[in-house]
């Protein structure tokens, strides 16, 4: 499913400028843009970040954060789930107590406990989590080199290794379809060139991170997603020659 930016930006909440300077800042960037018109276009992929984005936000994380935290290698969305509902649930909380302050007061008994407006609780967890998020996925080696790659890259340049990484996923797949199995020599020189192309242009791609990415390849469904529409199983076959690859 393709949407062009106004549809994105109404079915996401969010306005068309909003979008651009998404893209701009590398935090939400279109699937695709037609060279000829320059349209952008945004797919189911595109709504599940922009989900991710619109949580952070809920919960107050400044743009610059939810991008360091969504670009890690480490990131993991299962967890920042878990924590996103437990933050939400103490806004609730909150809010209920302030709906019930008001309510006493339209009934004329207004009440004395000023812990209704009481935020300490939300904004200590939410501190304490931003901060947990930053040590575990926006301050590593590889996402600083990430960020100094990728801020001296042109849009073109990017697009252009996002082609490249298309490319070498379409490889994957016709190892896969060719009857290929994972543990051998084409597979496994696939692998090698995989991990080469991402130190070159996003970060230095050690055989820890490159097992880590594999696992998430098939562990988080974006990815898997991302990487079947070159044929349903790629990111299986790719996990796995990964996992050989590293001796796991």
């Amino acid at each position: 499913m393709n949407m062009q930016i106004k549809e994105f930006s109404r079915l996401a909440g969010v306005s068309v400028r909003t979008l651009h300077y998404y893209d701009e800042i590398g935090l939400l960037e279109p699937c695709r843009v037609d060279r000829q018109t320059g349209y952008r276009f945004y797919d189911e992929s595109s709504l599940e970040r922009m989900q991710e984005i619109l949580f952070f936000r809920e919960l107050d994380f400044p743009l610059k954060s939810i991008l360091e935290i969504l670009s890690s290698p480490n990131y993991d969305k299962q967890k920042a789930l878990i924590e996103q509902k437990r933050l939400l649930i103490l806004k609730k909380e909150r809010l209920e107590r302030l709906i019930a302050a008001l309510e006493a007061e339209e009934k004329g008994d207004p009440m004395m406990d000023m812990k209704a407006f009481d935020n300490e609780p939300y904004e200590t967890a939410r501190k304490q989590y931003a901060e947990e998020a930053r040590q575990r996925w926006g301050h590593t080696d590889a996402y600083r080199e990430s960020r100094e790659k990728m801020a001296s890259m042109s849009k073109e340049n990017r697009r252009e290794a996002d082609a490249g990484m298309n490319a070498l996923m379409e490889a994957f797949a016709r190892c896969d379809r060719d009857g290929g199995k994972p543990s051998e020599e084409a597979a496994q020189a696939l692998v090698g060139k995989w991990k080469q192309y991402i130190t070159d242009h996003y970060y230095t791609c050690t055989d820890e991170i490159l097992a880590g990415l594999g696992e998430m390849y098939v562990s988080d469904q974006r990815f898997t997603d991302n990487i079947d529409v070159h044929g349903i199983g790629t990111a299986r076959f790719m996990a796995e020659a990964i996992r050989i690859y590293c001796g796991k």
